[in-house]
């Protein structure tokens, strides 16, 4: 049976204890089943693994950082951002089922056998945890939520008032 290589996979059996830096270029296409491509994440991915191993511990942090293409979400102008997230993994090696079911669910556990850890879905996940929730410019003039300072500054104090004389007669409508 043929099993497929993963894309970011880091072995463990050949590290000696001590702190171990890996780095990745990769793309979204190289990552199928994720729709990374449709997100935005349409250039070169660079990914940062460092490993610090001691005798029953590993603790990997993973810092990915891209530039992801976008369309502003008001006037769909092309807006290119840099994104980054990070991830910090602990895995514990040696340690027996029973303890193994006592320990807090931020740790993984490594079988005695285990020679490599597959980061491809930690990677994901943090890059797809990168994206921002709104897509706005900035810096062109013609959106019209941030185009101008003047317009979001320019509330008038009877604005605000008659906004919280509102508000106070909701309150007291729903108690």
């Amino acid at each position: 049976m043929h099993k497929e290589k993963s894309h970011i996979a880091i072995r463990i059996a050949d590290l000696m204890q001590g702190i171990h830096e890996f780095d990745f270029t990769c793309n979204a296409s190289d990552f199928e089943g994720w729709q990374l491509h449709e997100a935005g994440f349409t250039r070169d991915i660079t990914i940062s693994v460092i490993v610090d191993k001691s005798e029953k511990e590993l603790t990997v942090t993973i810092k990915t950082c891209t530039v992801a293409d976008f369309a502003c979400d008001i006037c769909l102008a092309p807006i290119a951002r840099t994104l980054s997230g990070s991830l910090k993994l602990h895995y514990l090696s040696g340690v027996p089922v029973e303890e193994a079911q006592d320990w807090d669910e931020e740790y993984r556990f490594l079988g005695n056998k285990d020679e490599s850890i597959d980061l491809t879905g930690d990677v994901c996940e943090t890059l797809l945890l990168s994206l921002p929730l709104k897509v706005a410019c900035t810096d062109n003039a013609d959106c019209k939520l941030f185009g101008r300072n003047e317009k979001n500054e320019g509330f008038h104090a009877d604005e605000i008032s008659s906004w919280q004389e509102s508000l106070k007669q909701l309150k007291y409508k729903y108690r």
